[in-house]
């Protein structure tokens, strides 16, 4: 019997306590016995990163799930530090940065305090916002699998954060085997 997919949800939210989107989808993972969440924020306050530490979650993870709010256009500061940190030169890109290769990367963010912002806002800030992630995953030898990026905090309704959750749900229960990851 094969061994369970084992999934790292790499969280970067400065406030997660104000975000009715990062409580429903924290709320989704829990309990998901493949699924380990890594919190930044709270376990490096201070930014002082630990990479060897990080380098070990990320050795024994299949699928790392990148799972922020999208902040003035791009990733939260501590997310940033910790890219230019973990994800060096020599062990995941280079010469001899093999460290990732054949692992996935599932892009989970939302835009973030952008009150007066729609949906159509939110789609124009994801074509800017994500091909940086992506081509940065892909050079670190990561396979990219399509994101999830959902409307701000401020104009997710009810229902389609109801759904939206649950098609996370779904996609962390059941990977690997989504039609991207085949």
């Amino acid at each position: 019997m094969p061994a369970s997919p084992r999934i790292l949800i790499l969280q970067a939210h400065t406030t997660p306590q104000r975000s009715r989107i990062h409580r429903h989808l924290a709320r989704a993972a829990s309990g998901l016995p493949q699924v380990r969440t890594h919190d930044l924020y709270a376990n490096y306050p201070d930014f002082d990163i630990d990479a060897a530490s990080e380098r070990g979650l990320l050795t024994t993870t299949d699928l790392l799930v990148l799972q922020h709010p999208i902040q003035w256009y791009g990733a939260p500061a501590l997310l940033k530090e910790w890219f230019d940190v973990v994800l060096t030169e020599g062990w995941v890109h280079g010469p001899d940065g093999r460290a990732l290769q054949g692992k996935d990367c599932w892009l989970v963010a939302w835009a973030s305090g952008m009150h007066d912002a729609g949906q159509e806002d939110t789609r124009q800030i994801a074509d800017i916002f994500v091909p940086p992630i992506q081509h940065m995953a892909q050079l670190c030898g990561l396979r990219w699998l399509p994101p999830l990026i959902l409307s701000g905090d401020h104009h997710i309704d009810d229902m389609m954060l109801d759904t939206q959750t649950a098609l996370y749900k779904e996609r962390l229960h059941n990977y690997p085997h989504w039609p991207e990851a085949t």
